[in-house]
């Protein structure tokens, strides 16, 4: 660390200003109290390491360290932040980004192309390697449903945008957590976009789901708020007569309010968003669950533990976890619940048991937990303090996620 120019944690409370937030607020996204930041900003605690100034850095969307250490040399925060890249992000990058001067004219049966998107939705939804999986169909998915919009035209060509709008919602799934941020911004975008020009409420409901995480992720809550209410808007005028699907996509971007305003520190909020998010989960019933989102009964019971870890409050995420996990269908987002499980205990300073939540997580969807920004933070807080006796399973656990 340079002792030139202003130190560590004048460095940081400048980042933190520039970007709106509290040091409550920043202290709760780095799971530390408000203290915590005021004594590292103020020099009564020496530098954070390595590892927590990259989350600082993460979370304040500060692109080098430099920026925050102060030394001359630019070290990417996406280096430390994420893991190692999956092997077919080249690939899908590829199929997003690339234009063709001339384009592929070839003609495209849009009810197959149909098929091959809910084919590949149930596959993500199965898969312990989910990204593997996706990541051997989606370049051809988007070419193809590229080709489409570019080949019909009228009613079919309306129909192409919807399916392409569903493709790029997929994606979303398969870019989160890689070292490639600004995919998560363009397939979020496009998807929004398909569905504009689509003219399809469901479709643009469908694409700002999407979009609200991204933006709540890079600390944008109040745009992540406005463009779930903007969502919901699009499909209320219709759900008197509304399949189930729109219902359930209401609920999703109410729970998604839900976490928004728990990251935010708003108590009352996130529980009456989530309250009004139940209410559509129990009239759909218990054997409903949405594709895209998971949404149902069994995830707002998994979002409940997640209100609990945003809002600091262990012992009421630990209560909400009193479910089975496999009344979770999807498999990724099972394994993503015992992840947050891991947080809540992390909260209660239970290491053993943030050691055999994490494992089962990994277990049980090996992909999820290696590209989970919080899993590897849970890796990383094992290894610097782990549970009695359990060092050597600790350091495997670590190495199977991916952290050193």
């Amino acid at each position: 660390m340079s002792s030139n120019g202003p130190s560590v944690g004048a460095r940081i409370r400048k980042a933190r200003e520039r970007a709106g937030m509290s040091r409550r607020v920043l202290g709760g996204l780095v799971n530390r109290s408000g203290e915590w930041v005021k004594a590292v900003e103020t020099g009564r605690l020496q530098t954070p390491k390595l590892q927590m100034l990259t989350k600082l850095a993460h979370v304040l969307d500060v692109r080098d360290l430099a920026e925050l250490t102060g030394n001359d040399e630019a070290v990417s925060v996406s280096r430390f932040a994420f893991g190692a890249a999956h092997q077919a992000l080249y690939d899908v990058q590829a199929a997003l980004t690339e234009y063709r001067l001339t384009p592929d004219t070839r003609p495209v049966d849009l009810a197959h192309l149909t098929e091959r998107l809910a084919v590949a939705w149930k596959v993500r939804h199965s898969s312990p390697d989910h990204r593997t999986q996706l990541g051997a169909l989606l370049p051809g998915l988007i070419r193809d449903a590229q080709r489409a919009v570019r080949v019909h035209q009228g009613a079919e060509r309306r129909q192409a945008r919807r399916i392409l709008a569903g493709v790029y919602q997929l994606a979303d799934f398969y870019v989160a957590f890689q070292p490639a941020p600004e995919l998560v911004w363009l397939v979020a975008d496009r998807a929004v976009t398909e569905g504009q020009e689509a003219d399809d409420p469901y479709a643009m409901a469908a694409g700002a789901w999407a979009l609200v995480q991204a933006l709540r992720e890079s600390g944008r809550w109040e745009e992540a708020i406005s463009v779930a209410h903007d969502g919901a808007a699009q499909l209320e005028p219709y759900l008197e007569s509304a399949p189930d699907d729109w219902h359930g996509m209401v609920g999703a971007l109410r729970a998604e309010n839900a976490i928004t305003y728990a990251r935010r520190g708003r108590h009352g909020e996130a529980w009456r968003y989530w309250e009004s998010a139940h209410g559509i989960a129990r009239k759909l019933g218990p054997g409903y669950r949405h594709v895209q989102t998971s949404f149902g009964l069994p995830v707002m019971k998994a979002n409940a533990v997640t209100l609990g870890v945003e809002l600091r409050r262990g012992g009421e995420a630990m209560q909400a976890a009193n479910f089975d996990p496999a009344e979770i269908a999807s498999v990724p987002r099972r394994a993503r619940h015992m992840i947050e499980v891991a947080r809540g205990s992390a909260l209660q300073g239970n290491q053993t048991a943030v050691l055999a939540m994490l494992d089962r997580a990994e277990r049980t969807a090996p992909e999820t937990a290696r590209f989970n920004g919080w899993a590897r933070e849970l890796a990383h807080s094992l290894l610097d303090r782990p549970p009695a006796g359990e060092s050597a399973a600790v350091r495997s656990l670590a190495q199977r996620i991916g952290v050193r």
